[in-house]
């Protein structure tokens, strides 16, 4: 699949009911899965108060303020991998919540790739794009493989721009279908119509709108020749900036040469983003030489083999699955 397609030259969530209640599921739980990682909006309540309080971002919001274009409030229109990137985002983070699996490798020892999906807990997360893609991990027979899970979620590219509510206007939305229909042709995809349900749909455009809850962003209407365009444009700079100096400190200051004693959110971070072609906008404040010796980290990681990272301790197989899925 094109949009799964390494590239090469480049290498915090609001509480609600809903997310209590998942919390305490969580709790429940107990201690016993080696493979789960407490919900970054768990440990919230401990610093509720005063502006010293992070704001908690999920995996997929994190992707999506890097790519968003601070000023303009909307993800170039060129980039067609941070769709799938977010899908995978998706898959990692229902993972380091103790949601999702893979199941177990067996006697011969599947590949990552090969090994399908399991669901491990159908509690709710407390989000909504993550509930919806749980439910249908869950209610799918058989299980589909982490590969297959990032097609089936996905959508064509120019079509989920305009399904993402970037787009409105009747010949603009002809003109996007048609563009979509291009694409599946010159790039070979074709879309089973039976696998439609599976799409999620206004993925962007949701996460923008919590990142608008969460007040990261705000809502604009751009009106352009053809059509209106919602944007999103950034409000609260100290956000992103902690977010890109969370990302620049992993692979500069806080660099530990070995992923396993890396947090897993911020190594599936650096994986996501880079799959995601956004992971560049990280390091473009850099001096020259820090920004070299960043991408020479991050090559690192890019040149490790998940087969044998996911065989080691303390770590997450589907984390890794999906890291292969992008460098296959």
């Amino acid at each position: 699949m094109s949009t799964l397609t390494q590239r090469s030259s480049g290498l915090v969530q609001r509480r609600t009911e809903a997310s209590r209640s998942a919390a305490a599921a969580d709790r429940d739980r107990g201690s016993g899965d080696e493979d789960y990682e407490p919900r970054r909006g768990d440990e919230q309540d401990d610093d509720d108060s005063g502006d010293s309080k992070e704001t908690r971002l999920t995996l997929m919001e994190e992707v999506l303020l890097l790519g968003l274009k601070d000023r303009e409030g909307y993800t170039s229109f060129w980039n067609d991998c941070i769709s799938s990137g977010l899908r995978g985002c998706m898959l990692i983070e229902l993972a380091l919540r103790g949601r999702l699996q893979l199941e177990a490798c067996g006697m011969r020892r599947k590949s990552l790739l090969a090994r399908k999906v399991i669901c491990k807990s159908d509690a709710p997360t407390g989000d909504v794009l993550l509930d919806e893609a749980l439910k249908h991990i869950k209610d799918t027979q058989p299980p589909e493989t982490v590969q297959s899970w990032i097609e089936l979620l996905s959508a064509p590219v120019v079509a989920e721009i305009e399904n993402d509510g970037y787009v409105q206007s009747k010949s603009a939305e002809k003109q996007c279908l048609f563009l979509a229909q291009l694409e599946q042709t010159t790039t070979g995809e074709t879309w089973n119509p039976l696998k439609l349900h599976y799409q999620l749909r206004n993925v962007r455009e949701r996460l923008a709108k919590n990142l608008v809850e969460k007040g990261v962003l705000t809502t604009e209407k751009q009106n352009f020749l053809l059509f209106d365009m919602t944007t999103h444009p950034l409000t609260n700079n100290n956000i992103k900036q902690r977010l890109i100096k969370k990302v620049q400190e992993s692979v500069l200051d806080k660099w530990v040469n070995d992923p396993h004693r890396m947090d897993k959110r911020i190594l599936a971070l650096i994986f996501l983003a880079h799959s995601s072609d956004v992971l560049e906008n990280a390091f473009a404040p850099l001096l020259d030489d820090q920004y070299d010796l960043a991408m020479k980290r991050v090559r690192q990681l890019l040149d490790l083999e998940p087969e044998g990272e996911s065989m080691k301790n303390n770590t997450n197989e589907l984390l890794w699955a999906v890291v292969a899925a992008f460098t296959k």
